[in-house]
């Protein structure tokens, strides 16, 4: 299998050597706060040392070349540097480096359920299977109440999700409302680790494959190429079409991202970086193999799909290899770097590149434009700070029970069939 490990790269720092590690887009909503949001707990905490190995960093790989003084003399001056930075440059702590590198892995410690805000609630759409939650019966549109006895009204997702870390204990009491019960339900939850499956798949009847892509881990590639032979093996033969769903995708990894385009493309430009160091500027090219051997392709995107999805579905529209469905990416166009602090024990993940793709377009705050506009309200409108999604299809199944309420998945069907 290729290398689906995140992109490692040495740097040479003056006396010691750094590990620069390459992604996308978290997708844990325990890790997806601000530089702002740190600020305001944690800056205190920071040595001297430690400011000045943070700034030695901004000024070196930042992707913005910032007017940044060269010392610190009060945290509130440290604050004002972080508050120049963008929203996905962060300092991470020892649990929230360990918690990144399990999510990157398809993995990660907690309770399994995928929220969203919706008019200033916050609302329950999806329980992992087999997580916590979804073993003690937390539902779809439960509306979360408390945390440990304590209101989240008024608060946004990252608030909540402090919350729920911040709990001393292995073991989470949830208050939620359910529809029209009378009484609030109380769930009491204990944190485990949980396996997220990235990739889901399922086969019509006319040979369409359907490939639902939740997430860009360390795994997907692996996982891709193996739910597609599964699909030619209950087919019997090579498929006659493909729809990847990256709905509401989050994204993951750059490396994920390059080499599951790569599966589908016999050559082009995938994407290109660039930034204000060396190894940050990439180009990255298709090699020859396509293993759909020239099947049409249909991706789903909507105003959810980022990042490493936005990657995938930019390279494949490019490339003239797949015809894009629904509505315009959310438009996340920059790539974070890694980089260990100290030990190692912490580390600075910091937006060192722009992503461009194949035409040359920067999608940053711009999003993938589809070939078919369709806007389906009825799909939900997921934060990009919660936990992924997992929609599991089950054989042919999902075709008969969506494609009459999924117009984008018929409009794919349609056009593949016509193909």
């Amino acid at each position: 299998m290729p290398n689906t490990q995140l992109q490692i790269q040495r740097l040479q720092y003056p006396a010691f050597n750094r590990i620069l590690i390459s992604y996308l887009l978290l997708v844990s909503v325990f890790l997806c706060l601000s530089f702002n949001s740190f600020a305001v707990t944690s800056v205190g905490d920071l040595k001297s040392q430690q400011k000045n190995e943070i700034l030695f960093n901004i000024h070196a790989y930042y992707v913005e070349d910032l007017a940044l003084q060269q010392s610190f003399e009060s945290s509130q001056q440290f604050e004002a540097l972080l508050a120049q930075l963008d929203p996905y440059s962060q300092y991470l702590d020892e649990h929230e480096l360990e918690a990144l590198f399990s999510s990157t892995n398809g993995r990660y410690t907690g309770l399994g359920i995928e929220v969203k805000q919706q008019q200033q609630k916050i609302v329950i759409v999806n329980t992992i299977k087999d997580s916590p939650a979804a073993i003690a019966g937390v539902q779809m549109n439960d509306v979360l109440l408390a945390v440990n006895q304590q209101t989240v009204a008024h608060k946004d997702i990252n608030q909540v999700a402090q919350m729920i870390k911040a709990s001393d204990t292995a073991t989470v009491t949830l208050t939620v409302e359910r529809g029209n019960s009378p009484q609030a339900i109380y769930f009491t939850l204990t944190r485990s680790e949980i396996n997220l499956e990235s990739v889901t798949s399922s086969l019509s009847e006319f040979g369409i494959g359907y490939l639902a892509i939740n997430s860009f881990t360390n795994h997907t590639l692996h996982d891709v190429a193996r739910q597609i032979t599964i699909l030619q093996s209950n087919y019997g033969a090579a498929l006659t079409g493909l729809v990847i769903d990256l709905r509401d995708n989050p994204g993951g990894t750059l490396q994920s991202a390059v080499a599951i385009s790569d599966l589908f493309l016999q050559s082009g430009t995938i994407v290109t970086t660039k930034g204000r160091f060396y190894d940050a500027n990439k180009h990255f090219r298709a090699k020859k193999g396509d293993i759909l051997n020239g099947a049409p392709i249909v991706v789903l995107i909507n105003e959810n799909s980022a990042s490493a999805a936005e990657i995938l579905a930019a390279a494949l529209k490019d490339n003239h290899r797949a015809t894009l469905i629904g509505s315009q990416s959310f438009g996340k166009g920059s790539v974070q770097s890694l980089i260990p602090l100290g030990n190692g024990n912490t580390a600075l993940k910091l937006t060192t590149a722009k992503y461009f793709t194949p035409s040359g377009q920067s999608i940053d705050g711009i999003g993938v434009t589809p070939d078919v506009a369709i806007n389906q309200s009825t799909l939900s409108q997921i934060d990009k700070v919660v936990i992924i999604k997992n929609k599991q299809g089950n054989d042919d199944q999902l075709w008969s029970r969506t494609d009459s309420a999924d117009p984008l998945l018929l409009k794919a069907q349609q056009l593949l069939t016509m193909k």
